[in-house]
């Protein structure tokens, strides 16, 4: 059984690489989420989540935000790479997580589509081993 992880590294830090995303960015408006995502230099994604208080209490918010990273690590080897991506959560009711996941594929094949990337062939490789 493979191990899919989602490590320190695979995640947005600090406001320089938040305002480059959304700087640079493109966005695909999927139900109650946005997703804005730029190509990066590397051989695997980087999450950034932004969940406003509009969307509910703090409780709500955190288990949005632990769905939606679970959806990203366990549909990892099906995304596209080499993108940096930030998830903009809208208010709505909360989803199942395959829902979310579902949303969060279709958005990044659309994203991926816009810029015109050629790395489709190399979604394998961000794939953990073991």
């Amino acid at each position: 059984m493979k191990r899919y992880r989602f490590t320190s590294a695979q995640r947005l830090h600090g406001k320089t690489d938040f305002s480059a995303v959304y700087k640079q960015g493109k966005r695909w408006y999927g139900g109650p989420l946005v997703v804005v995502a730029v190509p990066n230099d590397l051989t695997f994604n980087r999450l950034g989540l932004s969940v406003s208080r509009k969307v509910g209490n703090a409780v709500k918010r955190h288990r949005i935000k632990r769905l939606l990273r679970e959806s990203f690590r366990l549909s990892q080897c099906e995304h596209p790479i080499g993108y940096d991506i930030i998830i903009i959560v809208r208010p709505h009711d909360l989803l199942a997580q395959v829902e979310y996941q579902t949303i969060l594929l279709k958005s990044l094949s659309k994203l991926h589509a816009k810029w015109g990337q050629v790395n489709l062939d190399s979604v394998t490789e961000s794939c953990p081993e073991g």
